[in-house]
């Protein structure tokens, strides 16, 4: 049984409201990515034809759905029409608008057809959502952006029982063609953030723990090592795997936000060294850039602003903001003033926004602190309704090419980088990016992306951080997939 901050929400998985933990227990997509590449899943071999715009897939035969239904070619025709019939919600993921054509071949061959080459197609189709595949049983008036009506998948387990807002039940799929899980039943327990987790762990009411796929830490890092040193408990964490930033609104152009200079003062007043190493007692990394080193295509040598609060004080000067009354400083009688909206289910978010806060005022920046739940950060996002939030990349088996890819889309990051002077340069370099079949080309195009959204200061980083897993001390088979967003509960078993 364990702990989650948040409801698991609506599982349609052609939609986005839904826990990417518990959907990655139900739902399948054709291919995985692995640490050394793509590798099959409900697809048992695909090839790629030479002019990059159509991908035969060879399935699995034998595979059921939950409720008995056969996954077949048809029932992939019926999934990604089902996903296209919706394709502006999927903006974010640019196949969704190159993908003209799913073709039946026979029973277990499908084709899909593309409108141009487009290079993440294969990490597009392995990602948690939306190109996985529910039974057509469940299709709502012949689709799903309209709702659906059961959530049979094909993975390991089943969702057997949902009381919103108190707990989630899955159970083993014992058809499963991978083999049945050896955990038969996992109840995913519905429980405020700190002090009320850590008491449930102790009470045994929950036995299993990790960081969910937004980001909010349930449990210190001092509380989590204490149920260590009981023996019950183990700790793993995984390798960096994303980037913890803030977003900064650029196309606020009634807000200081909206000018560059700010900003760079802002990512100058971030102390990385004392987020990373007390606050979240040494867990994370400091963060230099967008993505982390190891991430493709990020290796790069770009322009370190390290925290420095003298520096930052001398951007807003040259870039006439004056100290006034109250120490805040101001310009055309403008006061910098500027909010900073956090996860409320947070426990680190909001002592960072504390600490920043307190930087910015020794510079003369007033940062108003709002705490809100994480589907109001999402709103505030795709509305443009902020000036700086709390925010993190898609993670390492998804960037840069989806983070990147967010950049253009209205639900996403499109308000925190159209304010910025190479804007449709940026947008067009982006397309250019995902068309191209020379590696050089692209990489030579990840770098300017890079380059423009770092000097633009747009995506202020703080920390590279990972999955955190709490865990009985006797379960074996605890690991990590190349996503922050879900675990490989079908692999672990208690001794």
């Amino acid at each position: 049984m364990y702990a989650t901050a948040k409801d698991i929400n609506d599982m349609n998985p052609h939609l986005y409201p839904g826990s990417m933990a518990a959907q990655g227990m139900i739902y399948e997509s054709l291919i995985e990515k692995t640490e050394s590449g793509f590798a099959p899943l409900l697809a048992e071999s695909w090839e790629v034809s030479d002019d990059g715009l159509a991908y035969t897939f060879h399935l699995r035969q034998g595979v059921t759905f939950h409720d008995g239904a056969p996954f077949n070619a048809e029932a992939v025709k019926k999934n990604i029409d089902a996903v296209q019939a919706n394709a502006e919600r999927h903006a974010w993921i640019k196949l969704s608008a190159k993908l003209k054509q799913v073709t039946v071949l026979d029973e277990h061959t499908v084709r899909l057809e593309l409108s141009e080459p487009y290079a993440p197609t294969l990490l597009e189709l392995s990602m948690t959502r939306p190109y996985v595949f529910l039974s057509p049983n469940d299709f709502k008036d012949g689709g799903t952006k309209d709702g659906v009506q059961g959530h049979d998948g094909t993975g390991p387990y089943r969702l057997a029982e949902q009381k919103q807002d108190q707990y989630a039940v899955f159970e083993a799929n014992e058809d499963y063609w991978a083999g049945a899980p050896a955990v038969k039943r996992i109840t995913a327990k519905v429980l405020p953030t700190g002090e009320t987790t850590l008491l449930a762990l102790q009470k045994g009411e929950v036995n299993f723990l990790f960081t969910d796929d937004r980001g909010a830490d349930s449990l210190d890092v001092e509380a989590m090592q204490s149920l260590v040193d009981t023996g019950k408990y183990q700790l793993l964490r995984s390798k960096p795997m994303n980037t913890k930033l803030i977003a900064a609104n650029s196309s606020r152009a009634d807000s200081p936000v909206g000018e560059r200079a700010v900003r760079e003062a802002l990512w100058h007043a971030v102390d990385r060294d004392t987020i990373a190493g007390t606050l979240l007692h040494g867990t994370e990394t400091p963060a230099e850039a967008l993505f982390s080193p190891n991430t493709p295509y990020a290796d790069l040598d770009l322009p370190k602003r390290a925290y420095d609060l003298k520096r930052a004080a001398e951007l807003l000067e040259e870039a006439g903001w004056k100290q006034g009354d109250g120490g805040i400083r101001t310009k055309a009688g403008k006061p910098l003033a500027l909010q900073l909206v956090y996860d409320a289910a947070s426990l680190s978010q909001k002592t960072e926004a504390e600490l920043i806060q307190s930087a910015g005022a020794s510079i003369g920046m007033k940062l108003e602190l709002v705490g809100e739940p994480s589907p109001s950060l999402a709103a505030r996002r795709a509305s443009g309704d902020y000036d700086l939030l709390f925010n993190q990349t898609w993670g390492l088996a998804y960037d840069p090419q989806s983070t990147i890819a967010s950049f253009t889309a209205e639900s996403s990051y499109r308000h925190t980088t159209s304010g910025i002077e190479r804007a449709e340069e940026l947008y067009a370099e982006i397309e250019e990016a995902a068309r191209t079949t020379d590696e050089a080309a692209r990489k030579q195009l990840y770098r300017d992306i890079l380059k423009t959204v770092h000097d633009e200061a747009v995506f202020i980083p703080i920390s590279h951080g990972g999955v955190t897993v709490v865990a009985p001390s006797d379960l074996d088979g605890v690991a990590f997939k190349q996503t922050q967003f879900e675990l490989p509960f079908e692999q672990m078993k208690f001794r």
